[in-house]
């Protein structure tokens, strides 16, 4: 009995093999594109942050239909094309973070946007602040970070900077943002 199943384990190994995918691996600086509006530019993946970050400028808080409402201004620079793109965007406001960190306490709006990764597009939450002394725009946090795959710090520019009107969507799914989130660890970026 014992050697019938060894044989029918055998049989089947590779059938259980091929089922399991291989896991996506991400390094720490990936091309990205915010949609819909097609922006390539790269973001700094970092596992020191829970909640993913943009910069934004000129964030006002507003009320829409009784909801809290962000207004804010994106400026962003295309290395590639040497191009700035910049526009005002409104979105609901998902929910407030609170970072507390070395350099005190700081309370940033949190939106949904859609980012495009390897050409899958996400719905992730992200923080809104004032970036341009960092070296990129965008940081990828953890709850990000956990759908693209396994992030391996000493590598770059593992995905393929593709993304059209064909690529996959994957919903934003909340996870509970933490309260005390750290927020962004990049200012010896």
């Amino acid at each position: 009995m014992r050697r019938m199943a060894w044989l029918l384990a055998a049989a089947l190994w590779p059938t259980l093999a091929a089922a399991e995918a291989p896991e996506r691996v991400v390094g720490w600086v990936e091309p990205v594109t915010l949609m819909p509006w097609d922006l390539p530019f790269e973001a700094k993946l970092d596992s020191g942050a829970l909640t993913s970050s943009l910069d934004a400028r000129d964030i006002r808080a507003f009320d829409k239909a009784g909801e809290p409402w962000v207004r804010f201004r994106l400026q962003l620079e295309n290395d590639a094309e040497g191009e700035t793109f910049a526009m005002t965007l409104e979105r609901p406001r998902a929910r407030r973070m609170v970072v507390r960190g070395a350099g005190g306490r700081d309370e940033r709006p949190v939106v949904l946007l859609d980012v495009c990764v390897g050409g899958v597009i996400y719905e992730e939450e992200f923080s809104l602040r004032d970036r341009s002394s960092m070296n990129y725009p965008m940081l990828l946090g953890r709850q990000t970070i956990g759908h693209l795959g396994r992030l391996d710090v000493a590598r770059t520019h593992l995905t393929e900077p593709r993304c059209d009107g064909s690529a996959p969507r994957v919903p934003h799914a909340p996870e509970g943002g933490d309260p005390n989130d750290q927020g962004d660890h990049d200012a010896s970026e």
